[in-house]
């Protein structure tokens, strides 16, 4: 992954015995491979043979070392004359999806040889042509636990100096300043961008990279039917807020060291955006969820509890599901008939997934057989569905988190170009309750006679207040009740409507338009790895 093939001619294998703690080592560099191991030629007869490995491309740092005067007289450092020493900085995996920043310090006989082995390694490294050399770095100070420039300083910051990562930050000061500098700053410079902060604080970012990449390639983001340039450059999400949705959903964890790791060796992990439309006007994009409803209503109601932190959301969750309400509306859908998997296949999005692959392998097809423009009458059948539905949620990926380790669409992929379209239509409290309880345990949560669920490219909503004809349901209400009176059965005849919640963001329409567009954009990460992936790599690691 961003590597380059060793010059011809070179040695493709490097092997020495160094000195590791108190005993000789037989280190081996394999170049072709990409791979340092280190073992022990002569371990004791008591214990099996001890073997260590790490890629090369997970290798973050070499670094020459100096050997105190303690340890040069010990062991086997006692026998150098003169000893010299390099050090090895590398990815090492713990659990759950957990990285750390680890090192092991080899001895050498002589300057000469320590030399040789630092110039083949950092060669190995400048062969990674994927790893960024300059980031934007910007820092929400307010999100979350306020934790958001403490996180970056002493956890993050550390680390992209030992990669030799140089970086521009910038602090924000209100809403959207990291989305206005975006559209003024010199993208050119910089390898890629870092946001440290919440889902808001990405989604500020992603709303900025992307309106530049359509501004400086002539696109109107405000027709829904443009088709969007795809964002080059890769985003870093590092968490430091209160649910850190997306971050969990690509990376398996809500940690910024991890995330740092992944940054520096220079993952890259395609994903979907949605975009959302009104009568032909942009409003916003969204990558994990856009929830009317439940969590719509939530949301509203959250924005008045900042001050409670994380716990907000479930004392609002608390208050919507005993208000218990219902919305009416009709939904259109296109399904996404491009892909190759189900919401309920079981098969869950991993690094490298097979199902991204094929999906993306299919649209291209089909966009080569009509065109860029695809007509929308030769991209499918539309599906219209009416009814009273206590939660609409598209999912883009799975929409996992600390909270629903399974998310709310378990099965759904983060770069297969479709998005999951869940409805709850009105049931008992009762039902509603076991629908929300299956996404923390592992049984099926759309197993419910009112639970429906479609892998779809597009849909569109209209909520049953647009059959009075206003489409601004604000003004037809106050103008409505500012004329008839509180007894008048007429009063009771506007349906509710509810928010938005997209990306954790209130929206406020009663009628959307929903484009899901195939892998726009990249992160630095690399999807969740397979337990058995992560195993295998544990095992070869000390």
């Amino acid at each position: 992954m961003g590597e380059r093939t060793p010059p011809a001619g070179r040695r493709s294998r490097l092997i020495s015995s160094l000195v590791l703690g108190q005993r000789d080592r037989e280190v081996t560099l394999d170049q072709e491979r990409g791979i340092l191991a280190w073992r022990d030629p002569q371990p004791p007869p008591h214990r099996g043979q001890e073997s260590c490995a790490v890629p090369t491309s997970e290798i973050i740092a070499v670094e020459e070392t100096e050997i105190d005067k303690k340890q040069s007289n010990s062991g086997k450092w006692q026998k150098m004359a003169k000893p010299h020493a390099f050090t090895v900085y590398y990815v090492k995996r713990t659990h759950h999806h957990r990285w750390r920043c680890d090192d092991v310090t080899f001895g050498c006989i002589n300057e000469q040889l320590c030399n040789q082995w630092i110039h083949a390694l950092k060669e190995l490294l400048d062969l990674q042509t994927s790893r960024p050399k300059h980031l934007l770095v910007y820092v929400n100070p307010y999100g979350g636990k306020k934790q958001g420039e403490k996180i970056y300083e002493q956890k993050v910051a550390p680390l992209f100096s030992l990669a030799s990562i140089s970086t521009d930050v910038i602090v924000t000061e209100h809403a959207n300043h990291a989305r206005h500098n975006l559209l003024e700053v010199n993208l050119e410079k910089y390898d890629g961008i870092v946001c440290v902060g919440g889902d808001g604080m990405f989604s500020e970012v992603m709303h900025g990279l992307i309106g530049r990449t359509q501004e400086d390639s002539g696109i109107d983001q405000n027709n829904p039917k443009a088709p969007l340039v795809q964002c080059n450059i890769r985003i870093g999400i590092i968490p430091a807020g209160s649910t850190d949705c997306t971050c969990f959903s690509t990376v398996g964890i809500n940690d910024p060291v991890t995330s740092a790791l992944h940054i520096i060796v220079g993952d890259t992990q395609p994903l979907d955006v949605s975009s959302v439309h009104r009568n032909d006007t942009f409003l916003k994009y969204f990558v994990s969820l856009l929830g009317y409803g439940f969590y719509g209503d939530l949301l509203k109601d959250s924005e008045g509890k900042r001050w409670m932190g994380p716990a907000r959301y479930d004392l609002s969750g608390f208050k919507a599901f005993l208000s218990h309400h219902y919305y009416e509306g009709t939904i259109s859908i296109l399904p996404a008939s491009h892909t190759v998997g189900s919401p309920r296949d079981k098969k869950h999005c991993k690094t490298g997934c097979s199902i991204c692959k094929q999906s993306k392998q299919q649209l291209e097809k089909k966009q080569q057989n009509h065109g860029k423009e695809i007509k929308e009458d030769e991209e499918g059948e539309w599906k219209v569905i009416k009814g009273k539905f206590l939660a609409i949620s598209a999912a883009n990926i799975s929409c996992a988190c600390r909270r629903s380790l399974k998310g709310l669409s378990p099965a759904a992929h983060l770069a297969d170009g479709s998005a999951d379209l869940i409805l709850v239509r009105k049931c008992s409290r009762i039902n509603f309750l076991r629908y929300l309880i299956r996404h923390k345990n592992q049984d099926d949560q759309f197993d419910f006679a009112f639970v429906e669920v479609y892998r779809i490219k597009k849909f569109q909503f209209t909520s049953k207040n647009l059959e009075y004809g206003d489409s601004d349901v604000k003004d037809m209400e106050k103008n409505h009740f500012s004329h008839v009176r509180r007894d008048h059965p007429a009063c009771c005849c506007i349906p509710p409507r509810s928010t938005w919640n997209c990306d954790g963001e209130t929206l406020d329409s009663s009628t959307i338009e929903v484009k899901v567009h195939c892998q726009l954009m990249k992160l630095f990460a690399r999807g969740i790895e397979k337990e058995s992936t992560q195993e295998a790599i544990h095992k070869q690691l000390c």
